[in-house]
């Protein structure tokens, strides 16, 4: 077993959804470690919980049972406003549907988070110029969200993420609203975050060609890690999973 320490640490997380009946087990007893630079993709079914799991980790769902530890610190310790300022500072989010604001352009769209840090002008600038420029968007920064492409627009929400020096980037679906070649590139931009600045990325999917990117992909069905299988290894074991009904709360 690694003495290194993870960056992201699951100690048998369980979230379930109601307390009856109809109730809904989003995981059941997840324990998972994320080493420091690793790019791990989340794939399963509708309704496995992988949405679920990414929001555990960026503290945006609370467990009904278990532990997340980021970076060191329990999650379960922290106050609101700690984990609001780890969302800001450690752990970056890189929604499916970009989440941009569309009354400003690129520029100021990557921006919001340092200025809700309460950074100094001329570190906004130079961080978001340097993000920007790292996504390929320098030419596009003074450009509003409808004047974008949604290619351009994914690159924006990873800028955004990227100028706050998050050691983490979760992504949820950042390639459903994009056709191939614009989610491969995505998709390399991710993995250039990895190769070239160390970042842990955490990626939820459901396309396995997606998922492929990853140094490890991790399979969830019913809650639960079904398949945890490195680059390298065999994959016989991961084939693509059939979605199940809905459920009465469903992760998307």
């Amino acid at each position: 077993m690694s003495s290194v320490t993870p960056i992201i640490s699951l100690e048998d997380l369980t979230v379930r959804y109601g307390d009856d009946a109809r109730s809904v087990w989003a995981l059941r007893g997840v324990s998972l470690d994320i080493s420091a630079g690793e790019f791990v993709s989340i794939t399963g079914p509708s309704g496995s919980g992988k949405t679920t799991l990414l929001n555990a980790i960026a503290g945006l769902e609370i467990p009904t049972s278990g532990d997340v530890v980021v970076d060191g610190h329990s999650l379960r310790a922290l106050s609101e406003s700690a984990l609001a300022r780890m969302r800001r500072t450690t752990v970056g989010y890189v929604f499916q549907f970009f989440g941009l604001l569309p009354m400003l352009d690129a520029r100021d769209n990557v921006a919001v988070p340092l200025r809700a840090e309460g950074l100094g002008r001329s570190e906004i600038e130079d961080r978001v110029g340097r993000a920007l420029a790292a996504v390929g968007m320098s030419q596009r920064a003074r450009h509003y969200p409808d004047e974008l492409s949604g290619g351009e627009m994914q690159r924006v929400a990873i800028a955004r993420v990227l100028a706050t020096e998050a050691r983490i980037l979760l992504a949820d679906e950042p390639t459903g609203n994009l056709d191939r070649a614009r989610g491969e590139d995505v998709l390399e931009l991710l993995r250039s975050t990895c190769r070239d600045h160390g970042r842990t990325v955490v990626l939820v999917t459901h396309d396995l060609l997606a998922a492929a990117h990853a140094d490890r992909i991790i399979t969830l069905r019913d809650g639960q890690i079904e398949n945890d299988v490195r680059a390298g290894e065999s994959t016989e074991n991961v084939v693509e999973l059939p979605t199940r009904p809905r459920q009465p709360i469903d992760d998307e």
